[in-house]
């Protein structure tokens, strides 16, 4: 993936290095491959980690074994980023703006580009406090994707390395905000309101996979305006939508594979739907609601 020349967004807002100490002498610290697991079934399946492991303390003290225990600042830092692994993040993000507007214009919308908050430990979102265990996340109420570049490291730790397996990380986030500028997710959680469990699961699932879709038609158009992939580089994608698929993750934290408590899909379905979106280049063909 060549990215160096990219243009950098300016939606960035970069809350590294604003920190306060946080936490406790109760902090505590696990291996880098526990660690992974935990952050990746904690963010791919909707879980508390605390729970995944077992623990029942605290919030802050979870961040022993992952960013230390820091709380981040609301107030962002100002100047251009630096450090490669925000300029990466910068550059990926730029290019999902050069992809999604001209696809919103050409369905007669305007896309609103969200804001990317790089943070490190601990930070508040307008959908509650959030750790760095969580994972990246997308939040509806301030239209911001959040991450805590140690992410990356705990997915490569997983077998997903190279670096279009992290832009896919953003990629995916960024589905979830065309998702929600289309009205798709409030309309998902309206129907869950009134579904039981399992099928407000299945529902779930779709949402995720749509996403893993919209993840694949900006790769491909990206491919063909911003940045420059090879095969390697999409097979470093599948691989990355394979390692995190619910069916796996499950197996990982010792549990029996329940495809009813599936959350965000099977590791065979997830790397079907962003090959298709790749593709295809086209959001027509998302419609996982219908297909998966």
């Amino acid at each position: 993936m060549r990215w160096r020349s990219g243009r950098q967004s300016n939606n960035v807002e970069d809350y590294r290095g604003s920190n306060r100490s946080g936490g406790g002498p109760g902090g505590f610290r696990i291996g880098l491959i526990g660690t992974a697991a935990i952050v990746l079934i904690g963010w791919y399946m909707g879980a508390n980690p605390l729970q995944l492991i077992g623990l029942v303390g605290g919030a802050n003290t979870l961040l022993g074994g992952i960013g230390g225990s820091e709380t981040t600042s609301t107030t962002p830092q100002g100047g251009a980023l630096s450090d490669d692994g925000g300029k990466f993040v910068s550059v990926v993000l730029g290019t999902t703006e050069d992809v999604w507007n001209p696809l919103f214009q050409q369905m007669g919308k305007r896309y609103q580009e969200p804001k990317l908050a790089l943070f490190e430990g601990e930070i508040d979102s307008a959908c509650g406090f959030s750790t760095a265990a969580s994972g990246p996340f997308y939040c509806p109420g301030d239209n911001k994707v959040y991450i805590d570049l140690s992410f990356f490291r705990e997915l490569k730790a997983l077998g997903a390395s190279g670096e279009f397996a992290q832009a896919y990380v953003l990629g995916h986030e960024v589905g979830h905000h065309v998702q929600n500028l289309l009205g798709i997710t409030d309309e998902v959680s309206r129907l869950q309101a009134r579904m039981s469990q399992r099928d407000g699961n299945a529902l779930s699932v779709a949402l995720e996979l749509q996403a893993d879709c919209y993840a694949g038609v900006w790769a491909h158009h990206a491919n063909q305006t911003s940045v420059q992939l090879d095969s390697n580089d999409i097979e470093d994608a599948v691989k990355a939508a394979a390692s995190i698929g619910d069916d796996r993750l499950q197996g990982m934290s010792g549990k029996r594979v329940n495809p009813d408590s599936f959350t965000h899909g099977s590791s065979r379905q997830r790397m079907e739907w962003f090959q298709r979106g790749v593709q295809s280049g086209d959001m027509r063909q998302c419609d996982t609601f219908k297909n998966s």
